[in-house]
């Protein structure tokens, strides 16, 4: 059954209309179309040196980070945690799997996470509580519905520098070693999900919904390895301080380019002309 499985992922890796995950030997199959939802695209085109200078972490040498123009679920995504207080940079993949669950499931991964809900959701109360991350980005994707039309608008800093979005991670080690890396002892998943809450005004002329984009301010606050203050911690997500730092970001019309996630170039963010119905 798995030489099977293997050879299903092999053969539908170039087949774009669905994707099949192979996760330490669970397989977990998905067609892209099923991850419009808020938030579920987004972009990092910034270099490594200039998020390191940002975000106040050391950057590796050894470490590459090409732009990303169409990052999407199950994609590893860049993340700071910051353990004994040092922020530290490490690559997830976008889709939270709890560490007491049994593995990927068929259903759809759980890329984002209601900030007013947080405490109550087993799937997410452990994280909020103890396992909180920054997910690094320089700008993400909305979709505006007009009938049966999807029109794609970039979202990003009119200055294209990055910002942080609020997350959670978890550790996720499956039941048995992978026989295919020859393991003797399985090795921990590590995984994300985003944090969204209701729209400001800025953000919900194209969604009800938008990620939580933390202040600079707030970054070693949310990072901390504290649990005695999430009462202000789920404030900062539910209402966010200056409107999500939105004042000083702009919103792109772009092509339908970006609906494909094979497509990862600076096309995805080009700027086009829409009707003026849509509006």
């Amino acid at each position: 059954l798995r030489s099977q499985l293997l050879k299903c992922c092999a053969t539908a890796s170039s087949n774009h209309s669905r994707w099949v995950i192979c996760v330490n030997g669970w397989l977990l199959i998905r067609s892209p179309e099923s991850y419009n939802s808020m938030c579920g695209r987004f972009t990092l085109r910034s270099s490594l040196n200039l998020l390191a200078e940002h975000f106040l972490f050391s950057a590796s040498p050894d470490i590459s980070l090409p732009p990303k123009y169409n990052i999407a679920p199950t994609h590893s995504v860049a993340t700071l945690t910051a353990p004994h207080g040092q922020r530290q940079l490490h690559w997830m993949h976008w889709g939270l799997i709890p560490n007491w669950s049994q593995g990927p499931s068929g259903a759809s991964p759980m890329i984002n996470a209601r900030s007013e809900t947080l405490p109550e959701k087993p799937s997410f109360r452990q994280a909020f509580q103890k396992r909180r991350c920054l997910i690094l980005a320089d700008g993400y994707y909305e979709w505006r519905s007009s009938g049966t039309d999807k029109q794609p608008f970039f979202i990003h800093r009119s200055d294209h520098q990055p910002f942080a979005l609020a997350g959670l991670w978890e550790n996720w080690t499956p039941p048995q070693a992978s026989t295919e890396t020859g393991q003797d002892t399985p090795q921990p998943w590590h995984s994300t999900t985003i944090i969204t809450t209701e729209a400001n005004e800025f953000a919900a002329s194209v969604h009800h919904r938008m990620p939580v984009i933390l202040n600079p301010s707030d970054y070693d606050r949310w990072l901390a390895n504290d649990d005695s203050q999430l009462d202000m911690l789920q404030s900062l997500l539910v209402d966010p301080s200056n409107s999500n730092e939105m004042t000083t970001f702009k919103m792109t019309a772009v092509s339908r380019r970006v609906n494909k996630v094979a497509n990862d170039d600076p096309q995805c963010i080009e700027p086009v002309a829409i009707q003026q119905g849509l509006f």
